[in-house]
């Protein structure tokens, strides 16, 4: 009986070892990652770079090009996006400080910007790869599919800026804000 399962698992078994290490490898340097964002952007806009390049130079595959833009809209709506949406919460009564004198309460991304960043960067690469076969090479007209996406890259964009002016959040991080005191009359120190 132990015999039967040991003997059909064995070649498996190289293949599940030979997974967990490359997962496990692959998870450590995506964590030692994780404190270089401006690192890893460059990485990606090299990424993004081959990939463009690549389209430019087969003058095709722009049907992926058009569904990976639309994927990284998608994405930055996340990004600029706050995670609980003043929209729904003011129906619960809970809702973004509007006045100095509510509470703060920190921007907090529906989208953190780590897994923004991996997931455009994987976008590209699965858009890279995809570009080695000629099964995803529809003819296009590219130029009208520009045009549509940058029709709703702007329509996109203007509705989550009024959403950001509605509710006055600014989803980027600008420093710690600096309060000036008042000054003493005499031009000193500023009085507290």
């Amino acid at each position: 009986m132990e015999g039967v399962g040991g003997d059909a698992a064995s070649p498996v078994a190289p293949l599940a070892k030979w997974k967990n290490e490359f997962s496990r490898a692959f998870q450590f340097y995506l964590d030692k990652s994780t404190p270089l964002p401006f690192h890893r952007w460059i990485g990606t806009l090299a990424v993004a770079a081959i990939y463009v390049l690549r389209v430019y130079y087969l003058e095709g595959f722009y049907i992926i090009s058009y569904g990976l833009g639309i994927y990284i809209l998608n994405l930055l709506i996340g990004f600029l996006s706050p995670k609980v949406d003043p929209e729904l919460e003011a129906l619960d009564g809970a809702s973004l400080p509007t006045k100095e004198s509510d509470e703060f309460r920190p921007f907090i991304r529906r989208l953190p910007e780590f897994k923004f960043w991996y997931a455009i960067t994987k976008a590209f690469i699965v858009a890279f790869l995809m570009t080695f076969f000629s099964l995803f090479d529809v003819p296009v007209f590219w130029p009208i599919l520009l045009c549509y996406w940058i029709v709703l890259f702007a329509l996109t964009m203007k509705r989550q800026i009024m959403h950001m002016i509605k509710y006055k959040y600014v989803p980027f991080n600008i420093g710690k804000q600096k309060y000036g005191g008042r000054k003493s009359p005499a031009g000193g120190s500023p009085i507290h």
